[in-house]
């Protein structure tokens, strides 16, 4: 790199973005991913030993694949290339390969080669780099946001490590706004600028773990904002809001506000209200709400307000605690939207809540009488000496595979927790019950 050269890259990295300029240089420097770049983690120790394989960062964006590339960057003693997969080509490969081949026959020298957005690469260029990879010509390093099993050959995969990064919390983000705020020689700190608590707490969470949205939000406030009388630029959270793109919604996640907006989602689902559902699931998105949060209180509507009235609600709702586990937002608003309907449009029960509580409440307020003998188990040895199991009736011997038998323990016979409604499946389930024991001469 010539005199010239080097002028034009430093101007570059001077005018380039707040979240670019403010990549680490080192591991000490990475905010979050402490499950792999932890001290005691394996991608740490390889970093600092200078001992990589090729490896894939696999996670969505903003969420340091680059930038941890260039820690490795500056931590090797192999020569670094980069390229981007959205617009290398072929050719490109070739000529990295090409000096790669020389470095390491003229200096014994490894060529690490850095391929943002891998999973742009068709088959054919992902083959062309895997006889170089096989051979250690070239350590692969691989960034991509879609999942590495889907978009990258098997062959690449079984040669890399894949280490997965995930969303960084609102906490992480806090930080990089403030070494962002503070930092005079790569950040914003020569503005002299105050980023407000409600601005920062703002920005952390509405950025939804991608820090890049944050940062260039954060750059675009103290460009933008004129200085106060005190000579000082205040980021406040109108300012945050109108940055950010993103209206501030009063909801907060320790207060008040989100316990009665929980509150009415539950209500309207439970009562039958889907608009209502949904438009509530709507507000409590925008704010950030945790979407396994919301999935659990529909799985536990199912089962508390729906109940046996439809028993596909429940397997609708866990399916969708599920689903958002495994796929995350924006998709995740689909399945949540999906369970919440159903669940609200479902016909409704209590009936097993009731039962519960009743038999609790007969459980804790009088003594536990033993269980019928015949009801006790006979498969252990000696239990037969013991009378256990004597005298029961197997179901399945009798029509209907039902039978009059004692099953509550003496004192309780005849005694009811679980009514029926006459909602939805329930009542033919209290039809069915009443048939076989009628025929059955109750």
């Amino acid at each position: 790199m010539d005199l010239f050269e080097y002028m034009q890259e430093k101007k570059k990295e001077n005018e380039s973005p707040l979240a670019s300029r403010m990549r680490p240089e080192t591991l000490e420097e990475v905010v979050g991913q402490e499950h792999i770049v932890g001290k005691d983690r394996l991608l740490y120790r390889a970093i600092k030993a200078d001992r990589l394989s090729s490896v894939i960062f696999y996670g969505p964006p903003g969420t340091g694949k680059t930038s941890l590339a260039r820690v490795i960057a500056a931590s090797t003693s192999c020569e670094f290339r980069q390229i981007n997969a959205t617009s290398a080509g072929k050719k490109d490969m070739e000529d990295v390969v090409a000096e790669a081949k020389t470095t390491l026959g003229g200096y014994g020298r490894r060529t690490m080669l850095f391929i943002d957005e891998i999973h742009r690469f068709n088959k054919g260029q992902q083959d062309y780099l895997l006889p170089f990879v096989e051979d250690g010509t070239i350590i692969l390093i691989g960034a991509t946001t879609e999942n590495p099993y889907f978009e990258v050959n098997g062959a690449l995969l079984s040669r890399s490590v894949i280490f997965e990064l995930k969303s960084l919390s609102a906490e992480d983000i806090g930080k990089l706004l403030d070494r962002a705020v503070a930092d005079e020689a790569k950040g914003m700190g020569s503005f002299h600028a105050v980023l407000e608590p409600e601005a920062r707490a703002f920005l952390a969470d509405a950025a939804n773990g991608d820090a890049r949205t944050a940062l260039n939000a954060l750059e675009l406030g103290i460009l933008t904002t004129a200085r106060s009388e005190d000579g000082l630029i205040h980021i406040d959270l109108a300012t945050a809001s109108e940055c950010i793109q993103k209206r501030v919604l009063r909801y907060d996640k320790n207060g008040d506000n989100h316990y009665d907006t929980i509150s009415a989602f539950i209500k309207s689902m439970r009562g039958s209200d889907p608009d209502a559902a949904i438009y509530y699931l709507a507000r409590m998105l925008y704010a950030g709400e945790d979407i396994k949060f919301i999935a659990r209180r529909i799985v536990i509507c199912a089962a508390e307000d729906v109940s046996n009235a439809d028993p596909m609600a429940l397997v609708v709702a866990t399916s969708a605690f599920e689903a958002v586990e495994r796929i995350g937002m924006p998709e995740s608003q689909i399945i949540l939207a999906q369970a919440a309907a159903y669940v609200a449009c479902a016909p409704k029960s209590n009936s097993a809540v009731e039962a519960i509580f009743a038999a609790n409440r007969e459980v804790e307020g009088s003594k536990t009488p033993p269980i019928p003998g015949h009801l006790m188990d006979a498969h252990y040895k000696g239990a037969g000496k013991l009378g256990h199991g004597d005298g029961y009736k197997y179901s399945h011997d009798y029509p209907n595979h039902y039978c009059r038998q004692q099953y509550l323990p003496d004192g309780l016979v005849g005694k009811k927790f679980y009514e029926l409604s006459e909602m939805g499946y329930e009542k033919q389930l209290k039809e069915h019950l009443e048939k076989i024991r009628r025929e059955a001469g109750e």
